[in-house]
C-alpha cells in the first residue's frame, strides 16, 4: 500500500498551461497591421494633397503664362524700330492780343509702325490742318520755355490721329467737375479702355517764335 501511494504522489497532476507567446506574437502583428493601414492612408492623403498643389501650381502657371503671353504679344505688335514722318514746316500767327507774334515750326512725328506711316500720308492735309489749329490757338508765352513745348508736343500727338479715326482722350477734367454728383461727370470718372497712339513722339526740327 505504501509503495502503491508512492506512485501515486509521484505521479504529475497534469501538463501546465500553454504559455502565453502565441498571444503577444498576434497582437504584434495586429499592431503592424494597423500602423500600415495608418501609414498607408496618411500617404495616399499626401499624395493627393501633393497631386493637388502640383495641378494648382500648373494651371497657375498656365494662367500667368497665357497673361504674359498676351502682354508680350501686345508689346511685340507694336515692337520694332520706329518710322518717322517729317512734316513741312509750319508758319502760323499766334494767338497774342498785344502784338503780332508768329512761329515757324518744323516737327518729324515717330510712329511705331512702317504701314501707318504710309497711311498717314493719304491724310496728310488733315493732319497738318489739325496741327495749324493747335499753333494758331497759342500764344508766344505758351511756347517759349519746355513745360509749354512737351504739352504742345502732347496736342500734336493727340490730334494728329484724330483724322484718321483715332480719338485719344485729353488729360482728366478738373478735380471740381469730378467732385460734382452730375450724371456727366459720373460718367467721365468711369475708366474708359486704353487706346493706342501710333504716334509715339513729336520731334520738334525747327522752334522759332517771334
Amino acid at each position: 500500500m505504501s509503495s502503491a501511494a508512492a506512485t501515486v504522489t509521484n505521479a504529475p497532476a497534469g501538463d501546465p498551461p500553454p504559455p502565453a507567446k502565441g498571444k503577444k506574437k498576434l497582437i504584434v502583428i495586429l499592431v503592424a497591421l494597423a500602423l500600415l493601414v495608418v501609414l498607408a492612408g496618411g500617404g495616399a492623403t499626401l499624395f493627393v494633397l501633393k497631386q493637388r498643389a502640383a495641378a494648382a501650381a500648373e494651371e497657375s502657371g498656365e494662367n500667368g503664362a497665357a497673361a504674359g503671353a498676351h502682354a508680350a504679344g501686345d508689346k511685340a505688335e507694336h515692337a520694332g524700330p520706329p518710322t518717322f514722318v517729317p512734316l513741312e514746316p509750319f508758319v502760323v500767327n499766334l494767338a497774342d492780343k498785344d502784338s503780332e507774334r508768329y512761329a515757324q515750326i518744323g516737327l518729324t512725328l515717330e510712329v511705331d509702325d512702317p504701314k501707318f506711316a504710309e497711311e498717314m500720308k493719304l491724310y496728310m492735309p488733315a493732319i497738318r490742318n489739325a496741327i495749324l489749329m493747335i499753333l494758331a490757338h497759342k500764344q508766344s508765352s505758351e511756347l517759349l520755355d519746355r513745360a509749354g513745348k512737351q504739352a504742345l508736343a502732347a496736342e500734336i500727338m493727340r490730334e494728329a490721329v484724330r483724322p484718321m479715326g483715332i480719338e485719344i482722350d485729353a488729360e482728366p477734367a478738373a478735380a471740381s467737375d469730378a467732385a460734382s454728383g452730375s450724371e456727366g461727370a459720373k460718367a467721365a470718372r468711369r475708366p474708359r479702355p486704353a487706346v493706342h497712339n501710333p504716334v509715339r513722339r513729336v520731334h520738334f526740327a525747327s522752334f522759332i517764335v517771334q
